[in-house]
């Protein structure tokens, strides 16, 4: 929801469609997927999104509270939802194998992303690959971050970082999170409804792809209505969900404009 309005609303701000398409993949709220989709059409902008994108996906305790407190009624906040059964360790492995091969197959083009995070979930729980696991969840992921802190702070030059496109894009960029977060939280009242009132509505704010801070934030939230509540593992079912969606979000874009 929040990257297709923040597409057709930098449309009508002037930006050029693929401009607007890496603009809108902020309401993901998913870094590397909006780092990814801007270095293939708008390069010049991904400073700008690079920095707004990181921005709202440290402030989503700030951001999102508000908007669940408004979109809920105290009744559905203290809903309490009850353990899910004991994931089997085979389903464990054959859950990221199965989920890249139908988006690969799907959407080609999201394979870098989506094939990068499964192979890592398949690397974690297969059990025989503890080494590369810890490699590329703590050396790696810390090299890799050192190099993307700085090629994309050289892009932020001043001539084109301090522009009136920049407050556009952070605007923008801000009404799509949002957004992202009014819809997740309406789809969850709507599995409130039909569940009989078995379902949580603030696990639907954690659709964002911001794992796991989103996730955290509908467990304090349900917290604060109920101290008996435990969201946590229920809300972190969007939220992988959302890095997927955003995914193929992103790969949708990409066959439209590359």
């Amino acid at each position: 929801m929040g990257v297709f309005l923040a597409f057709f609303g930098a449309v009508c701000l002037g930006f050029t469609g693929e401009q607007a398409a890496s603009i809108g993949i902020i309401g993901g709220a998913d870094g590397p997927t909006a780092i990814f989709l801007t270095t293939k059409l708008a390069p010049e902008l991904l400073g700008p999104i690079a920095i707004a994108a990181y921005s709202y996906m440290a402030l989503i305790p700030m951001i999102q509270p508000p908007l669940m407190r408004l979109l809920t009624t105290e009744k559905e906040r203290k809903v309490k939802m009850e353990q899910n059964r004991q994931v089997s360790k085979t389903e464990k492995i054959i859950f990221p194998i199965i989920v890249a091969m139908f988006v690969i197959l799907l959407l080609p083009s999201t394979a870098p992303l989506v094939g990068c995070l499964m192979l890592g979930n398949l690397w974690r729980e297969c059990g025989v690959t503890e080494r590369l696991s810890d490699t590329v969840q703590n050396a790696l992921m810390n090299i890799v971050t050192v190099f993307l802190g700085i090629s994309v702070g050289a892009t932020t030059v001043a001539a084109r970082f301090l522009s009136l496109e920049t407050i556009k894009i952070v605007v923008l960029g801000l009404t799509a999170f949002c957004f992202s977060t009014i819809g997740g939280l309406l789809v969850g009242k709507i599995m409130y409804k039909l569940s009989g009132g078995k379902i949580n509505p603030l696990i639907g704010s954690a659709g964002v792809s911001a794992v796991p801070m989103a996730a955290r934030v509908s467990q304090i939230e349900g917290q604060k209505a109920n101290p008996s509540n435990f969201l946590l593992m229920h809300a972190m079912v969007p939220n992988v969900a959302g890095v997927i969606g955003s995914a193929i979000a992103a790969g949708f874009l990409l066959e439209v404009f590359k």
